[in-house]
C-alpha cells in the first residue's frame, strides 16, 4: 500500500542511490519503471529549487570486472541526477549507503531526521539502505516510481520479471523499514512544506 498524503519537514533530505552509467550495461536485462530517471530529475530538481538537502550515493565496483568500476564511464552519474558543485556525493562498496561512508554522521549533524531515496536498485542498494535508514531511527520514505530494477532469477531458476521483483522488494519495505510512496505524493509534500 502506498501513502498518498505525507508530511515532509523543510530539512527532509533527497538521498539518490547508484543513478549511474553502469546500469546501461545490457548484461543486467529486463528492467522495470523506464521513467524512473525523470522522476528522479523532478525530484531533484525541486529540491533543488526550494534549497533542501541533497545527498548523492555511487558504488565503487572492487571487481575488475564491475560495471562501476573507479575510473570507467559506468561509474560516472546518469545526465538526470548529475551532482551539482556542493552536494556531496558518497562513495560506497557494498549495498548500503551507510556502511564505509559518512552518511549517518553529516545526517545527524545537520539534524536531519526524514529521507527520501530514489535510485537503482529496488531490490539491492535502495532496498538496503532504507532498511539501515529504518533501523537507524530515520523517517524514511522510498519513491517507488523513482527507483527501478532487473528481472533475476528465483532459487529454482525460474525468472521473475523486474516488475515482480520491484513490487516483492517494495512490499518487503513497506510500514516495516519505510513508507513507500509516489514522486508526485512527495511533489505535493514538499510544495505544502515550502508554502
Amino acid at each position: 500500500m502506498q501513502s498518498s498524503t505525507l508530511a515532509l519537514p523543510l530539512n527532509a533530505a533527497l538521498v539518490l542511490i547508484d543513478v549511474q552509467q553502469g546500469f546501461f550495461d545490457p548484461s543486467w536485462g529486463e528492467r522495470n519503471n523506464p521513467q524512473a530517471e525523470a522522476n528522479i530529475a523532478r525530484l531533484l530538481a525541486a529540491w533543488r529549487q526550494a534549497k533542501r538537502p541533497i545527498f548523492h550515493v555511487h558504488h565503487d565496483s572492487q571487481s575488475p570486472t564491475g560495471c562501476f568500476r573507479p575510473g570507467t564511464p559506468g561509474n560516472l552519474p546518469k545526465t538526470e541526477a548529475q551532482p551539482l558543485p556542493g552536494e556531496p556525493v558518497y562513495h560506497k562498496r557494498v549495498n548500503s549507503g551507510f556502511i564505509g561512508t559518512k552518511l549517518e554522521e553529516h545526517l545527524r549533524e545537520g539534524g536531519i531526521e526524514t529521507l527520501v531515496i530514489v535510485g537503482l536498485t529496488t531490490n539491492h542498494c535502495v532496498s538496503t539502505t532504507a532498511r539501515m535508514a529504518g533501523n537507524l531511527g530515520f523517517e524514511t520514505y522510498v519513491v517507488s516510481d523513482a527507483t527501478a530494477t532487473h528481472a533475476r532469477k528465483n532459487l529454482d531458476g525460474r525468472l521473475r520479471s523486474a516488475q515482480d521483483v520491484h513490487d516483492a522488494a517494495l512490499s518487503d519495505l513497506s510500514e516495516e523499514f519505510a513508507t513507500i510512496v509516489t514522486t508526485e505524493a512527495v511533489l505535493t509534500a514538499a510544495g505544502k512544506a515550502a508554502a
